[in-house]
C-alpha cells in the first residue's frame, strides 16, 4: 500500500473516532431529550465541565484511568468501545470497500458518495443499537437522519455517477416505472393518513390518554429506562387495527398509481418517459425502499399484535427498517429481515438461561443484519440472480 494511503488510513480512523465521540453525546443525550449542542461536555457525577484536553477520543480515557479527572467517579467503558467501535467501522468500510474486490466501487466515477452514504448510516444505526440495548427505544430521529441521507444520496448520485452503473453494481437505489410509480402513491397515501391524524379523524397507536400523561409528567422524577407510562393496560388488538387503518391510504394510493401507470395507455407512457430522469429514478427508488422496509416490520408487527395479543416489535424498529430501505434499496433490506433473526438467537438464548427473560432489542440486530447486506451485495445480488433469474 503506498505511503499515502496509509496517511489516508489514519485519517480516516481518527476521523471515525471523533464521529464515535460525539455518538457517545448522541446516546446520552437523545433519549433524556436534552440538546446536543448545549451545553458543553461535563461529568455526569459532579457536573465539572471536561476540557478539550480530556476530551480526545480513545487516548483522555485511557490517560485519566477511566476515571473523572475532578471527582474521580467512573467513567463507562461505552465511550471507549463506541468510538473504538466507530473509527474502526470508518476504517474497515474504507478498507473494503476501495482495497478489496468485496464491492468494486472503486472503479466507478463518484464512488466516494456510496461510502459517506454507507458508513453515516452505520454510525446513525450505531448509536441507536446502543440506545436501544440500554433503553429499549430507537430515537425515530435517529431514523429520520438516515432517511433524509438515502433519499438525498439516491437523488445526487443520478448526477455524479453513470445510471447503469448504479443499477449493475447496485450502488443506490433505483426506481423502474412500475415501482416508482408504487413509490409516488405510497408518498400520496401517507399525505392523505398524516392529513387524517393530524384533523383528529384518525387516532394514533398507543397513545396514552393526556390526564394519565399530565399525572406522570406532574409526579416524581422517572427513570428513562422504566417509565412509569409502560404499564399503560392497553387493548394492543385494537392498537394494532388502528395502525391498519393508518396504512389504508398508503395501500389505496399504492394501488391507484399501479391501476393509472398499467399498460401501454398514454399515462403510462408519459410516466415511463418521465423516468428516464437519472435523479428522479434515484429518489423514487429510494422511497419505494423506505416503503418496503417499514412494510416487512410493520406486517409482523401488526400479524403478531393480532395473533399474540401483546405488542410485537417496536415502531422504532419499523422506521429503522425504513431508512436502511433507502440507501440500501427494497430487494436487501427484505434480505436483512430475514437475516436478522439468526444474529439475535444466540442473544435470545443468553437472555432466556441466564436473565430469565424472553425479551431481547431487536434494533441491533436488524443493525447488524442491514451491514452483512452491505458488505456481501453483490454476492448476495449473483446468488440472488442465479436462482430466480436464471
Amino acid at each position: 500500500m503506498p505511503a499515502q494511503e496509509w496517511i489516508i488510513c489514519a485519517f480516516v480512523f481518527a476521523l471515525g473516532c471523533i464521529i464515535g465521540s460525539f455518538l457517545n453525546v448522541v446516546i446520552y443525550r437523545l433519549p433524556r431529550e436534552k440538546s446536543l449542542v448545549t451545553p458543553g461536555s461535563a461529568c455526569p457525577a459532579c457536573g465539572k465541565p471536561i476540557r478539550f484536553y480530556d476530551n480526545v477520543p480513545l487516548v483522555s480515557w485511557l490517560l485519566l484511568g477511566a476515571k473523572c479527572r475532578h471527582c474521580k467517579a467512573r467513567i463507562s467503558a461505552r465511550y471507549f468501545v463506541v468510538e473504538l467501535l466507530t473509527g474502526t467501522l470508518f476504517l474497515g468500510l474504507y478498507l473494503l470497500y476501495f482495497h478489496t474486490g468485496i464491492r468494486p466501487i472503486v472503479q466507478v466515477t463518484g464512488g466516494w458518495l456510496v461510502y459517506v452514504v454507507h458508513v453515516i448510516l452505520l454510525a446513525a444505526f450505531l448509536a441507536a443499537s446502543a440506545i436501544d440495548l440500554e433503553l429499549w427505544v430507537i430515537p425515530l430521529s435517529i431514523c429520520w437522519t438516515v432517511t433524509a441521507v438515502g433519499l438525498v444520496g439516491s437523488t445526487v448520485a443520478g448526477l455524479l455517477i453513470e445510471p447503469d452503473l448504479i443499477q449493475v453494481y447496485g450502488l443506490f437505489p433505483a426506481a423502474s416505472p412500475l415501482t416508482g410509480a408504487l413509490a409516488l402513491g405510497g408518498v400520496l397515501g401517507l399525505c392523505v393518513s398524516w392529513l387524517l391524524l393530524k384533523t383528529g379523524l384518525l387516532k394514533r397507536s398507543y397513545e396514552v390518554p393526556d390526564e394519565v400523561a399530565q399525572a406522570a409528567d406532574d409526579g416524581p422524577e422517572k427513570d428513562v429506562s422504566a417509565p412509569a407510562l409502560d404499564d399503560y393496560p392497553f387493548q394492543h388488538r385494537r392498537e394494532a387495527c388502528l395502525e391498519v387503518l393508518f396504512l389504508a391510504p398508503i395501500m389505496a394510493g399504492v394501488l391507484l398509481a399501479w391501476l393509472v401507470t398499467k399498460g401501454t395507455g398514454p399515462v403510462a407512457t408519459w410516466w415511463a418517459g418521465l423516468l428516464d430522469h437519472a435523479p428522479l429514478v434515484g429518489l423514487l427508488g429510494s422511497v419505494f425502499g423506505y416503503f418496503v422496509g417499514c412494510a416487512v416490520v410493520w406486517t409482523t408487527r401488526i400479524l403478531g399484535t393480532l395473533a399474540f395479543g401483546k405488542e410485537a416489535m417496536g415502531l422504532g424498529d419499523v422506521h429503522l427498517m425504513g431508512a436502511a430501505g433507502a440507501v440500501v434499496g427494497p430487494m436487501m433490506i427484505v434480505i436483512a429481515f430475514f437475516i436478522a433473526p439468526f444474529f439475535g438467537l444466540g442473544w435470545a438464548f443468553f437472555q432466556m438461561f441466564f436473565k430469565k427473560t424472553r425479551q431481547i432489542p431487536y434494533g441491533p440486530f436488524l443493525s447488524l443484519a442491514v451491514f452483512t447486506v452491505m458488505i456481501f451485495h453483490d454476492w448476495i445480488w449473483n446468488r440472488f440472480a442465479a436462482l430466480f433469474l436464471g
